[in-house]
């Protein structure tokens, strides 16, 4: 079976960097695949993307070198084993509050006897090879996403779960849940909560990665000890791109348009 690049980095102790993909193309997922990813993430809950768009997405993944990873729209283990039929190899299920949720997810993710995905990986299979199904619970990763005040109350339970890869933290979520409002959180009590969050799991051997809107929070979260973080999403990383040029077009032309009203000032 296909070795699953993103495992391998993290259990030799190093830090990848993921892509996050939110526009439904599969182009769009081949260019950011073929930027040097380590891993990328197709996302269906909070991205503009249904199952087929994702298949096509994760064809294109599946190019390069790029780890495909997929987020489901819930922690639900029906679409957990789809995305794995397709061809992900890990999923970081969103909002898992309880250690019950936990268990369904890596469940979802493991063959019998250990789990209950179900067998019939037809892309899984064609993408990780002929002896996919006997190596698949050693590849796959089941990452659970801390994002509610209900998750850090339950967080040892959960972090007890068997099977767990990793953890990711939404700190948007996270903060909303706490009163407050979106952002990224470095300090204040919601920084000391992440902090809380990475350790405790950092102590039971699970890698913690993190959602960065930028590479200055990237390297503050490699600098704390997160193994996985990610630049934005794709749509962002185009909204900033554009609006960064436009403004520096839309400031010569109005450079230009000054001289030339004071040109002609003096007909």
């Amino acid at each position: 079976m296909r070795k699953n690049g993103l495992k391998k980095i993290i259990k030799e102790g190093g830090v990848a960097a993921n892509g996050w993909l939110s526009i439904p193309s599969s182009f769009s997922a081949e260019i950011v695949a073929n930027c040097g990813f380590d891993a990328v993430t197709v996302d269906l809950q909070h991205g503009m993307i249904d199952f087929s768009q994702a298949l096509t997405m994760f064809q294109a993944i599946s190019t390069t070198n790029a780890t495909p990873l997929g987020r489901p729209t819930s922690s639900s283990a029906v679409e957990i084993m789809r995305l794995l039929d397709a061809g992900a190899y890990g999923v970081i299920c969103p909002q898992v509050d309880t250690a019950e949720i936990a268990r369904t997810v890596v469940s979802a993710c493991r063959y019998p006897p250990v789990g209950t995905r179900s067998f019939g990986p037809p892309r899984g299979v064609l993408y990780g090879g002929a002896d996919y199904y006997p190596n698949a619970n050693d590849e796959i990763l089941a990452i659970v996403m801390i994002e509610s005040r209900q998750a850090v109350e339950n967080l040892d339970e959960i972090l007890d779960v068997e099977g767990i890869d990793g953890i990711y933290i939404g700190p948007n979520d996270l903060s909303l849940s706490f009163g407050g409002g979106p952002g990224c959180f470095p300090e204040g009590e919601i920084g000391e909560t992440i902090e809380l969050i990475r350790k405790r799991a950092a102590d039971r051997g699970i890698f913690s990665g993190i959602y960065c809107a930028d590479v200055d929070m990237c390297i503050k979260r490699i600098d704390q000890g997160f193994q996985l973080v990610n630049v934005g999403n794709d749509a962002a990383a185009l909204k900033v791109s554009y609006l960064t040029q436009i403004d520096r077009i839309k400031t010569k032309t109005m450079s230009a348009g000054a001289n030339t009203e004071t040109s002609n000032c003096g007909y």
